[in-house]
């Protein structure tokens, strides 16, 4: 029965082929997170987060091995008018003295065919996490320096409410509804 055993063992070791999972870690200087947002609605507001990173594990030829872990500062917000940034840090928005991050972690990676991808996973903001699908184009390339890079635009829309940024709950001044458009640059290790 050990024969048995060590021989099915020993099978199982040669036919189980290794994960091909690459690290790579989001360039922060090359990355950002945007929003718009209506204002009165009749305007865009346009906003921005610039302190992005995180670690993405890429497995080309099986995505189910895939992950993305993405973090957002919220202090890092500009939306190009001082004064509406410090709102937003505050407690009326993001209260970020509270709740300095905003984060994303997947639970799975999907390849849809060609370069688009869907990553599901939980977004949390404030003291909220939602599950989210956030469908996104992948391109890889390499820097100068001859590393792998990764490169994703993604989109996806979400009702602030749900995350209790309920400021005009009305959504008279401020609409409910937030575009988000996110472009990572992710360099391999």
């Amino acid at each position: 029965m050990k024969k048995l055993i060590v021989l099915f063992a020993a099978l199982l070791a040669i036919t189980v082929p290794a994960l091909a999972v690459d690290t790579y870690k989001i360039d922060g200087a090359h990355s950002s997170a945007n929003f718009t947002v209506k204002h009165m609605g009749i305007s865009t507001v346009h906003g921005r987060f610039a302190d992005v990173s995180g670690t993405i594990l890429f497995d080309a030829n099986n995505s189910a091995n895939s992950s993305v872990t993405a973090v957002i500062k919220v202090a890092s917000i500009n939306t190009d008018n001082a004064m509406r940034d410090k709102h937003l840090n505050g407690e009326d928005f993001f209260d970020s003295a509270k709740f300095p991050e905003i984060r994303f972690q997947s639970t799975s990676v999907k390849a849809l065919g060609g370069d688009k991808y869907v990553a599901v996973g939980n977004l949390t903001m404030k003291d909220v996490t939602k599950q989210v699908e956030i469908p996104f184009n992948l391109a890889t390339g390499k820097n100068k320096k001859g590393q792998m890079l990764l490169g994703v635009d993604a989109a996806l829309s979400i009702v602030r409410y749900d995350y209790h940024v309920n400021f005009d709950p009305t959504g008279m001044g401020v609409s409910k509804d937030v575009k988000i458009e996110l472009s990572i640059e992710a360099v391999g290790n």
